[in-house]
């Protein structure tokens, strides 16, 4: 069993009684199904399948309509995600300035594939976005919540590499 899927598995009975206040704190309203899956997401960091069942039988509504809005909104994540997430714009300003080579550098760093989204740790996810609406700043990582423009390759492995000695130095 991979490292994600235990990890999966641990969180959502852990945090099960979370989901549980989130409904009641939202008055068991279906109107505020946002509202509660955002909540849902702070504490797994992800939209676990079973737990979005759950809100369907809890403010009986039908499963489509909570999948509906978890997957209609790109804020909504319906696969585990790290700790730290890092989405390196790739829109044309930033694509133009060497966006993907950031990227490269970044997974590089992180020791993840090409294809791998999170990394086995659970620390680091990497995502790729059209647009983070800095395109003077060109190319733009966001880590968490910082803003980084005007990146070469080198400086972005630094920023995600000091972040990565700092959860080392944690732990």
């Amino acid at each position: 069993m991979s490292v994600v899927v235990e990890h999966e598995q641990a969180t959502v009975g852990r945090r099960f009684d979370k989901v549980c206040d989130a409904i009641e704190r939202n008055g068991r309203n279906p109107a505020r199904l946002i509202a509660i899956l955002q909540a849902v997401q702070d504490e797994y960091r992800y939209l676990p399948q079973e737990v979005l069942t759950f809100v369907a039988t809890a403010l009986d509504v039908p499963p489509a309509r909570v999948f509906g809005v978890a997957t209609f909104y790109s804020h909504f994540a319906l696969e585990p995600k790290g700790k730290h997430v890092v989405r390196v714009c790739d829109g044309t300003a930033c694509h133009v300035k060497g966006s993907m080579p950031i990227l490269d550098e970044i997974r590089k760093e992180l020791k993840m594939g090409p294809k791998q989204k999170t990394s086995e740790d659970m620390m680091f996810t990497v995502e790729t976005v059209a647009c983070l609406g800095a395109c003077g700043l060109a190319p733009v990582v966001v880590v968490n919540e910082d803003v980084h423009g005007q990146l070469m390759p080198d400086l972005a492995r630094k920023i995600v590499g000091e972040v990565a000695a700092r959860e080392k130095a944690q732990a």
